[in-house]
C-alpha cells in the first residue's frame, strides 16, 4: 500500500512532465528498453510452450532479468538526479522523507 505522500509525489512528476511538453527523455529510454524486454518475455513463453532445453530457457530468463535491472538503474539514476537532488536543495521534511525512501531502496536492493 502506498502512502499518500508518495501518491502526491507521483502526481507532481506527472504534472511536471506535462508542463515540459512531454515525457522526460530518460522515461522514453526506459520505455524503449521495456518494449524490448516484453519481446524477450514473449520469446521465453514461446520457448516454454515449445519445450525447449531448460538451460536455454534459464539463460533467456537471466538475460531478461539483467535487462530489467538496467531499466531500474535508469529510473534510479533519474530519481537521484532530479527528485532527491531537488528535495535536498529545498531541505525540510520532504527531503528527509525522500532520503529515507532512498535508503530503503538501497537496503531492499542490496546496493
Amino acid at each position: 500500500m502506498e502512502s499518500t505522500s508518495n501518491i502526491g509525489k507521483r502526481e507532481t512528476v506527472k504534472q511536471n512532465d506535462q508542463e515540459k511538453g512531454g515525457p522526460h527523455p530518460i522515461n522514453e529510454k526506459a520505455q524503449k528498453r521495456l518494449r524490448i524486454i516484453g519481446g524477450q518475455v514473449r520469446g521465453i513463453q514461446k520457448m516454454i510452450e515449445e519445450e525447449k532445453y531448460c538451460i536455454d530457457i534459464l539463460t533467456q530468463i537471466s538475460a531478461a532479468r539483467a535487462a530489467m535491472n538496467s531499466v531500474a538503474k535508469i529510473i534510479f539514476k533519474r530519481h537521484i538526479g532530479n527528485c532527491v537532488a531537488n528535495a535536498i536543495k529545498g531541505n525540510g521534511e520532504t527531503s528527509r522523507e525522500l532520503l529515507d525512501e532512498l535508503m530503503q531502496v538501497f537496503i531492499r536492493e542490496g546496493i
